[in-house]
């Protein structure tokens, strides 16, 4: 394997023993189908073979029931287990023999069982296969199987033009549960064995199969696939009045829609209903933009991008300068963040979205009932609601933790004196991210993280990256502490951790706690209406965004399960659409393709799969890897430091994940995003041209680097000897 390239292996020490089994099960398979058409067996299986024999086998069975039926028992689980031709004739020889009562309990039993054995053979031979090489394309299918999995396979057990045994072959690959598998099968597959065992009472006067597949019994059996689809949709309406049955609905309806907190998802939300006419009610409780304007990723960024200058001046050097000073004073940097909001805050503000349509209030909402909102002691009627309430700061309850004046990400902003000694309590994006920030700022820094690593969900060797930047720039990086109190003495704070069996104290003058955020679910009249909550604390919505009581809908962080910006307003599309259009045209929200990137210096980016997360789900995979420090751009730019790193399927050039961690990777992640959201391999992005010089070739030398360990080194050792032939 070339350099910037790793195959995910299973190391699994039953590997071998499971590889000899399947060769095995495959062999005695093969031998039987082989046996079965060497030997013109198949002759047997025709309704003119058994007419002419009709008589001696009545016979038999009169004088050996018992031995007759497990005798016509066996073959008949051995011909569906193993996909042979002749199953439906089977079925109306059993009714010819055992007559329509016990002929249908016969084959019925019979068939569910010959089904399973052939689904278990399938799933033991191919779903570990067909799951690593196809895992990507699959996980929808795989996730729709998992929820609706029984209710799709007996809509197909109950339409015969899917032939059954592809049915048992293709269900094999997926993730449906085996009782399930055999019950659904029992149950959908009776409708049709009772219509053929009828049909084989009568076989005497049948001369050929299409005799009883005439157009009226293909007609009959396609009613009963739609009968399937018909009571989903019967038993969706009646969960819909069940959950609303105890609030009556108004004769007439102020508004089309009511949307709850106007952070990300709340305006977008609002913006979509406006531009499609709806007449929509925003309300907020507090400022127009929610967290990401004023608490949230706008004044982080400013935050991290004065920081950032302060750096590069302290860095002169290494752009040739001799020495260069910076002064600054730590109120003006929180000036200049708080100019920054104010600066988008009319892009947000009630006077546009005013403008725009949308009737904006400000006041406490709270749900009287699915149909009607209360603020400021006015009752509004809207057909639909959309919660969009965000999340607030996760506090554990650390002894002591409420004796001191604790930082978060909601109050950080109201700071005038750059602490001295800042401890970080969190080792996620917003840890990371203002850990480095305030370090670059002049302050002490203690980061804390009780996990082994900062940034969990990236790669071992990202985290090492960050972590490793982080303490060349002077920070202290305490993982695998976990903090259990507290403590003040005077004007001395102390937290006490433990690591191991050993306990730490770390000293600091301010403490900020950075883990994480938690939906606001209380206060607002959820817990009266039964609005159904997550175990993490969400709302729990289905994949249209509503929730328990289908009037509805939730999106954003008040949702999750990302808590991204982009995502929220990426879901409050679908909570507006659905809830205007629902009752015509549902829409699922899609995940596919989720960009992410945290801001630290240098920034990492994500999207898709990374190593950690392919190997978790036993996915195959191939590590392509480019080194920013051989990249120009980065070079010049004396950022010549992180990596490119993308995830394909073994031999094949489709993408499964990347992740970036270098200068603007929150930028150049976006190449990515659009190949893998388009099906572009890395051959296009390879042969897409990208400005010279630019940090964005990183991209196309990682496709090339993919390119190189894929070159075909037999024609070109022919190329090599047609050069030489030319030469003379």
């Amino acid at each position: 394997m070339r350099s910037g390239q790793k195959v995910c292996k299973n190391t699994n020490k039953y590997r071998p023993l499971i590889r000899k089994s399947k060769l095995v099960v495959f062999g005695v398979v093969a031998i039987m189908v082989a046996a079965f058409f060497s030997l013109d067996l198949q002759q047997y299986l025709t309704i003119e073979e058994f007419n002419s024999r009709q008589a001696e086998i009545d016979a038999f069975y009169r004088a050996n029931p018992w031995t007759a039926a497990a005798v016509y028992f066996g073959i008949y689980i051995a011909v569906t287990s193993l996909s042979l031709p002749g199953a439906a004739l089977m079925t109306l020889v059993g009714g010819a023999i055992f007559g329509f009562v016990i002929g249908t309990v016969i084959v019925s039993f019979a068939a569910s069982i010959g089904a399973t054995l052939a689904f278990l053979v399938a799933r033991f031979l191919l779903r570990d296969w067909i799951q690593q090489r196809f895992g990507h394309r699959l996980m929808a299918v795989n996730e729709g199987v998992r929820k609706d999995g029984a209710f799709y396979l007996f809509t197909l057990r109950l339409v015969p033009v899917f032939p059954f045994f592809v049915i048992n072959l293709l269900m094999g690959l997926t993730p449906i549960r085996t009782l399930v598998y055999y019950l659904v099968s029992q149950i959908g597959m009776l409708p049709a064995t009772m219509v053929y065992i009828n049909a084989g009472t009568q076989l005497a006067k049948v001369e050929s199969l299409s005799g009883i597949l005439s157009p009226q019994l293909i007609l009959s059996f396609a009613l009963l696939g739609i009968f399937p689809l018909v009571a989903k949709k019967t038993v969706d309406y009646l969960k819909y009045r069940i959950a609303l049955r105890e609030h009556p609905k108004p004769e007439r309806f102020d508004r089309n829609l009511v949307v709850i907190g106007a952070g990300s998802a709340g305006l977008v939300a609002a913006y979509i209903a406006a531009t499609l006419k709806a007449r929509v009610t925003l309300i907020e409780k507090d400022k127009m933009g929610g967290d990401c304007l004023n608490t949230g990723c706008v004044p982080s960024k400013a935050l991290i991008r004065s920081a950032k200058f302060v750096h590069q001046i302290h860095r002169s050097a290494d752009y040739g300068i001799k020495s260069a000073t910076v002064d600054f004073d730590f109120e003006d940097v929180m000036r200049r963040i708080h100019r920054v909001i104010e600066t988008i805050e009319p892009h947000d503000s009630v006077d546009r979205y005013t403008e725009l349509g949308v009737e904006c209030m400000q006041g406490e909402a709270h749900l009287v009932s699915p149909y009607v909102v209360e603020v400021n002691g006015t009752r509004l009627t809207t057909r639909s609601i959309v919660i969009a309430a965000g999340a607030r700061p996760l506090v554990p309850p650390i002894d002591g933790l409420d004796t001191v004046e604790y930082l978060t990400s909601d109050n950080l902003w109201q700071m005038h004196d750059l602490p001295g000694r800042l401890l970080v309590l969190g080792g996620g994006p917003i840890g990371c991210e203002l850990a480095q920030a305030f370090s670059r700022l002049g302050s002490k820094v203690t980061l804390v993280e009780m996990l082994p690593r900062l940034l969990s969900k990236e790669d071992a060797d990202v985290s090492e990256l960050i972590r490793q930047r982080f303490v060349d720039e002077g920070i202290d990086v305490r993982t695998n502490h976990t903090a259990k109190s507290v403590k003040r003495n005077q004007e001395t704070f102390r937290l006490m951790c433990e690591t191991g069996n050993d306990s730490v104290e770390l000293e600091f003058d301010r403490i900020l706690v950075a883990l994480g955020r938690r939906a606001n679910v209380a206060g607002f009249g959820l817990e009266e209406l039964g609005v159904r909550l997550t175990r993490g604390g969400t709302i729990e919505v289905d994949e249209y965004m509503r929730t328990s009581i289908p009037s509805i809908f939730a999106c954003g962080d008040v949702a999750g399960p990302y808590q991204f910006t982009h995502v929220a307003a990426h879901q409050a599309w679908y909570a507006t659409v659905n809830a205007l259009f629902g009752g015509i045209k549902k829409f699922k929200a899609d995940y596919s393709v989720i960009p992410w990137a945290t801001f630290t210096d240098p920034e990492v980016a994500r999207v898709g799969l990374n190593e950690m997360e392919a190997k978790d789900k036993g996915l195959a995979y191939e590590l392509t890897r480019y080194e920013l420090k051989e990249l120009d751009r980065a070079i010049t730019d004396e950022e010549a430091h992180g990596l490119v790193k993308v995830l394909t399927l073994p031999g094949k050039d489709r993408i499964l994940g990347a992740t970036i961690v270098g200068e603007h990777a929150g930028d150049l992640i976006a190449e990515y995003v659009a190949a893998m959201r388009h099906r572009l391999g890395l051959n296009k992005v390879l042969r897409t041209i990208h400005v010279y010089p630019t940090l964005a070739e990183a991209n196309k030398f990682a496709a090339g680097e993919w390119r190189r360990a894929h070159a075909p080194q037999g024609l070109l050792r022919w190329v090599q000897r047609f050069h030489r032939w030319r030469l003379g």
